[in-house]
């Protein structure tokens, strides 16, 4: 709330250099602000009585929006990758896999790792475990399982992260 919009009866007042000017009135601080040329802001409503400034508003908005973008800058998007492998998948096949998954560990993203059943396969599905256990096995010294391997439906699913 900026101006008149603001309704308190007391407000604690902090002046435009960050000193505090003192509890007063609303109209008090409103003209302390209008004598500086700025608004009068509220920065803190909950607080009792609720703390106001004397700031440009126009500047404080794009000092707000300037900090916000800044740390959307900053932040890291993680990706989950996935790889997909069958029952009777090959060693070096299996192994040209674990080489991408390694790439997309690498990067920071997370991996899931799917073994997808078609037909007679679905009643062999426990004996294939071993292929997700074998694959997390040789990047156990770059990833961490987060998600331990889990039959739903056709396929298999494990969720493989980097190791911090």
């Amino acid at each position: 709330m900026i101006n008149e919009q603001i309704r308190d009866k007391e407000i604690r007042l902090i002046g435009e250099n960050g000193e505090q000017l003192g509890i007063m009135s609303a109209r008090d601080a409103m003209k302390l602000a209008r004598e500086a040329e700025l608004d009068l802001v509220k920065i803190a409503p909950t607080a009792k009585p609720p703390v106001c400034k004397i700031i440009d508003y126009g500047k404080y908005r794009y000092e707000l929006a300037r900090k916000e973008k800044e740390a959307k800058k900053k932040q890291k998007v993680i990706e989950i990758k996935e790889v997909r492998l069958s029952p009777n998948i090959d060693v070096n096949d299996l192994n040209t896999k674990i080489g991408s998954a390694r790439k997309f560990l690498q990067k920071g993203n997370k991996v899931k790792v799917t073994l997808r059943f078609r037909g007679r396969e679905m009643a062999h599905m426990q004996a294939s475990r071993h292929i997700l256990d074998d694959f997390a096995q040789e990047l156990s010294d770059i990833a961490v399982i987060d998600k331990a391997p889990k039959v739903e439906g056709r396929s298999m699913t494990m969720f493989l992260s980097e190791k911090r």
